[in-house]
C-alpha cells in the first residue's frame, strides 16, 4: 500500500520540479516551441481552475483540496488494497492534486506550462499535476465499469448456477 504513496510523491515531486524550472527559466507568456502547431511550452498562471474558472477563489481551492485529499486517503485505505488499477489511479489523483495545491498555498496560483494545439483547437495551457488528475480519473472510469462489469458477470452466474434464468 505504501507504494502508492510513493506513485504519489513521485507525481508532486516532477510537478512542482518542472512548475520551478518554468518559473526560474522561462517570462511569464513565453512560449518554446517543441513540435510547431502543435506543442509548446507556455510559462502561464493560473489563479483559478481548468479553463480558467473560479479565477481567484483561493479559500474554495483550500477547503475543497483538503476534503479531497481526505477523501482519497480515505478511499485508498479502505478499498484500493483488492485493486492495484484503483489504488495506482487514486495515487495519481491524489499527487495531482497535492501538486496544485501546494502552488496556490505558496504562489497564490498554479503554475501551468504544456500547450497543445489539437485539430485547430488551442487546448487550455496545463502541468503534471492537472495531467496526473485527468488520468487518474479516466482509470478510476475505467476501474468502476470493469468492477460493474464483473460483479454483473457473478450476479449472472450465480443467478444461471441456482436453476434461475435471467
Amino acid at each position: 500500500m505504501y507504494l502508492y504513496y510513493i506513485v504519489a510523491l513521485v507525481v508532486i515531486a516532477l510537478d512542482q520540479l518542472t512548475k520551478w524550472v518554468v518559473a526560474q527559466t522561462m517570462e511569464l507568456g513565453e512560449q518554446i516551441t517543441v513540435i510547431g502547431n502543435f506543442f509548446y511550452l507556455t510559462s502561464h498562471r493560473n489563479s483559478g481552475a481548468a479553463w480558467g474558472i473560479l479565477q481567484g477563489k483561493m479559500m474554495f481551492f483550500y477547503i475543497v483540496t483538503v476534503i479531497v485529499i481526505a477523501g482519497i486517503i480515505y478511499y485508498m485505505q479502505k478499498y484500493a488494497r483488492e485493486s492495484k488499477l484503483l489504488a495506482v489511479a487514486l495515487s495519481l489523483i491524489l499527487g495531482g492534486a497535492i501538486g496544485n495545491f501546494i502552488d496556490r498555498l505558496f504562489r497564490k496560483e498554479v503554475v501551468d506550462f504544456f500547450d497543445f494545439i489539437i485539430f485547430g483547437y488551442d487546448y487550455p495551457i496545463f502541468n503534471i499535476a492537472d495531467s496526473a488528475l485527468v488520468v487518474g480519473v479516466i482509470l478510476v472510469i475505467i476501474t468502476t465499469i470493469m468492477d460493474e462489469r464483473k460483479e454483473k458477470r457473478q450476479n449472472d452466474k450465480s443467478a444461471h448456477g441456482n436453476g434461475n434464468r435471467a
